[in-house]
């Protein structure tokens, strides 16, 4: 039984791949409810010695447009974002790989969930963004992933822009693993072909090798980047404008301080 309606989970192949559906259609929010869905959800399954593969898709058109802005907000801003980092330590506990199918739009939390992930698979219509920098606030998650992934350049400039990139620019960054016009059916075929065949627990134990350096970055430099973002930036007038005016749906009026 799901542990609420914003996540769908199914075992497949056997019970050797986790599905996870973020079904909260059209953006998906990752908010506190939807977290909270997921995390149970891998406590309940990862432990499996036949699991290979956690699976993420987003329902209907968006993967997803990533946390909840109102959980943003100065007084909530600490339980976000232990409840969001949370996820990528739980994640980093059990080491199963994780593969992530993209459609539509892939932004904020969305974009730093699948950054996270071992495979990525985009639609060729996909779009990647990190926009927490236009309601003047920073991504964490992505200020570590990004860099580990796509390295420091790209990395700048999608945490520090906040423009949204293609799938092809996309691919060509090395955000995105393959791009098609059915991502989930070429999800499959590399579990099939490339997972499948494998030891469950020794394709974790390669996992917990190849994440070595960022698990690192998560354990010491998250922790910093956490402190910048409670203790200095949400206490900018910039910081708790910007989010301020997209709740109130109005123009931002920054100052620079």
């Amino acid at each position: 039984m799901s542990h609420t309606d914003k996540v769908l989970a199914e075992l497949r192949h056997d019970g050797q791949m986790l599905h996870i559906t973020l079904n909260a259609p059209k953006a998906n929010v990752l908010d506190a409810e939807m977290l909270g869905g997921i995390e149970a959800e891998i406590e309940s399954h990862a432990a499996s010695k036949q699991l290979k593969a956690i699976v993420f898709e987003g329902a209907g058109k968006h993967f997803s447009f990533g946390a909840s802005v109102e959980e943003h907000q100065a007084d909530q801003a600490a339980g976000m974002l232990e409840k969001f980092h949370g996820l990528f330590r739980r994640l980093a506990q059990y080491a199963v790989p994780t593969l992530a199918v993209v459609r539509g739009q892939c932004l904020g939390g969305g974009l730093e969930l699948v950054s996270y992930c071992s495979r990525v698979f985009a639609d060729d219509k996909a779009m990647f963004g990190q926009p927490e920098i236009k309601l003047a606030v920073i991504a964490p998650m992505a200020s570590v992933l990004l860099p580990w992934r796509c390295g420091g350049g790209a990395a700048l400039d999608l945490c520090v822009s906040g423009r949204s990139i293609d799938a092809a620019e996309a691919y060509r960054i090395r955000l995105v693993n393959e791009v098609s016009s059915d991502p989930a059916a070429a999800c499959e075929a590399y579990f099939t072909q490339h997972l499948a065949p494998l030891s469950a627990s020794s394709i974790r134990f390669a996992e917990v090798a190849a994440r070595v350096t960022l698990m690192r970055r998560i354990d010491v430099d998250l922790l910093t980047i956490e402190k910048i973002y409670l203790n200095e930036l949400m206490k900018t007038h910039d910081a708790n404008e910007g989010i301020g005016a997209f709740l109130a749906k109005r123009p931002a009026v920054f100052t620079g301080e």
